[in-house]
């Protein structure tokens, strides 16, 4: 998206993008690796990540499975219903075969990601999601 600024210039305004993650360095890590491309948000629980969504609308939501307080696919599947237009990614540590259905077919996730995730694979993951984000928003 591009808009123009009051003295002419046209300013590129940077997709949201959420993710949720209990692992504080982790989500910095994210964090330093998507922002030249991103808006990024950073929730360390669901319940900061539900407070998020309902301030702002994302681009993209990339949510862990495993949290204390909740887990990500249960998350993302309220997301889906909440917020159909984001496009959702799956970050986990293992991918039981019913996880894998259920977030196909219950969270319609984008992708998924099994950890430990390569820096390179998930810049192409969310940069990927937000395309497909976008094109399902025409």
């Amino acid at each position: 998206m591009s808009q123009v600024n009051p003295a002419g210039a046209e300013v590129t305004q940077k997709d949201a993008v959420l993710i949720v993650d209990d692992e504080a360095p982790l989500l910095e890590m994210y964090r330093a690796i998507l922002s030249d491309y991103f808006e990024v948000t950073t929730a360390t629980t669901v319940k900061e990540a539900e407070f998020a969504l309902h301030k702002k609308s994302f681009r993209v939501v990339v949510a862990d499975h495993l949290m204390p307080g909740g887990n990500g696919l249960s998350f993302l599947v309220r997301v889906r219903e909440e917020h159909p237009e984001s496009a959702r990614v799956l970050v986990t540590g293992y991918m039981k075969p019913e996880m894998l259905l259920r977030a196909v077919n219950e969270a319609a996730v984008f992708r998924y990601l099994v950890k430990p995730v390569e820096v390179r694979e998930f810049i192409s993951v969310v940069r990927d999601a937000a395309k497909s984000a976008g094109a399902a928003a025409v």
